[in-house]
C-alpha cells in the first residue's frame, strides 16, 4: 500500500535502501591490521596475549573497546530517500 503519490513498494524500497547503506557502510569500516600493542594506547593496562592474537592489530584492552563501543555518534543523512520527513528539514 502506497501513501500519496508514491508507487507501490516505495515505502519498502526506501527501507531496504537505507538499510543496504547502513551494511555496507559497516562492511566499509576496516578491521585493525598490523602488530598489536601490549599495552592498551588509551589506560596503559596490559592487553591479555589472547586478545592480542584474536584481533590482529588491537590496540585498546576490552574495557575500553567497550567503553568506545557505547559511546553516541550521531549520523545524520538516514532518512535521505526523498522521503516526506526528509525534505521537511
Amino acid at each position: 500500500m502506497a501513501g500519496g503519490w508514491a508507487r507501490d513498494g516505495a515505502v519498502n524500497e526506501q527501507i531496504e535502501a537505507s538499510i543496504s547503506d547502513e551494511l555496507a557502510r559497516l562492511k566499509a569500516r576496516q578491521a585493525p591490521v598490523g602488530e598489536s600493542l601490549t599495552h592498551c594506547a588509551e589506560c596503559e593496562e596490559p592487553i591479555p596475549e589472547a586478545r592480542r592474537h584474536a584481533k590482529p592489530g588491537v590496540k585498546l584492552c576490552v574495557d575500553c573497546q567497550q567503553e568506545r563501543d557505547g559511546r553516541f555518534e550521531a549520523r545524520g543523512g538516514i532518512n535521505r530517500r526523498g522521503s516526506k520527513d526528509s525534505q521537511l528539514k
